[in-house]
């Protein structure tokens, strides 16, 4: 599992740059979740956490003979 959490800045221009990030994070995601955190109404961290998922073939626990 890998978690990354981008800083934005707090200028004016940065009120659309968070949705730019979330949609990025988003596409690059094969399993995981993307997670926004708000202070005071305002986008303060965008954070991405990513799951590898194994594929792994069960082996026969009892056959009946």
């Amino acid at each position: 599992m890998t978690s990354i959490a981008h800083e934005i800045p707090t200028t004016e221009a940065s009120k659309a740059e968070w949705f730019e990030i979330v949609c990025k994070n988003v596409s690059n995601l094969r399993y995981g979740s993307v997670q926004i955190t708000v202070h005071d109404g305002r986008v303060t961290q965008v954070e991405s956490i990513e799951k590898t998922r194994f594929v792994t073939a069960r082996p026969n626990a009892s056959i009946p003979k």
